[in-house]
């Protein structure tokens, strides 16, 4: 949701808007038979499971772009001061009982934009492949940088090792047991983990513009990325 004041000289106005941006992403996992329910961040604020019996509904669960404080405050404890789950010990638990996770880079995922996203205060530090900054972690590469695959993965088995450029990702530090199979700027891209019986990934760039741009959501194996990526975690 998008606010903007227009001025005019003397005048001003304003103008709203609201956009999404998963169609790519759910396209391309519709495409490999994948049924995804999206939730918009102020949607997920409130309709993210609380239970476990809720989230093990789904076999897997994509966080993209939404900060641990769409999850962490929802209306009854921010606005009623009212004791709820904490859905981030909550998602930390589904992967060590099972279950799988993918998370796609963005302004409020990993740290984001001003450290706003702060996952690394959350329990999903602990089952993710790689280590979340403190700090701001954007790397803007406005020239475009390209992507390059470090190791064969089954799940990117069939993708060509020329990537297409992106304009920006979040930097993280891989940990000793994540299986890095692809970086960029010389950090991880996309990196693999196995947390007790449950499994995770992530995918340090954003599955849609302006990070991803144009050419990278079109090109012709942009959902072979994703449905192998999903396919081993939810294997």
């Amino acid at each position: 949701m998008s606010y903007t004041t227009h001025v005019k000289g003397f005048d001003s106005f304003y103008t709203s808007t609201y956009e999404t941006g998963e169609k790519w992403l759910v396209d391309a996992l519709n495409k490999n038979g994948y049924e995804v329910e999206f939730m918009p961040n102020h949607i997920a604020s409130e309709k993210f499971p609380f239970t476990m019996e809720g989230l093990k509904e789904y076999d897997a669960v994509i966080l993209s772009d939404i900060g641990a404080n769409t999850l962490l405050l929802p209306s009854a404890t921010f606005a009623r001061s009212e004791r709820k789950p904490n859905r981030a010990n909550l998602i930390r638990d589904y992967v060590l009982d099972g279950g799988a996770l993918l998370m796609i880079g963005g302004y409020l995922t990993f740290s984001g934009v001003d450290a706003k996203g702060k996952w690394h205060d959350t329990a999903v530090q602990e089952v993710l492949p790689v280590e979340v900054l403190s700090v701001d972690d954007r790397m803007e590469r406005c020239e475009g940088i390209r992507p390059v695959t470090v190791k064969k993965h089954e799940a990117l088995e069939g993708i060509p090792a020329e990537w297409p450029e992106v304009l920006g990702y979040n930097k993280t530090i891989a940990k000793p047991e994540a299986d890095i199979a692809a970086t960029v700027g010389g950090d991880p891209f996309i990196a693999f983990g196995a947390y007790g019986k449950g499994r995770s990934a992530v995918f340090t760039t954003d599955c849609a513009p302006h990070w991803a741009p144009p050419q990278f959501c079109e090109w012709e194996y942009y959902p072979h990325v994703f449905a192998g990526i999903m396919g081993w975690l939810t294997r």
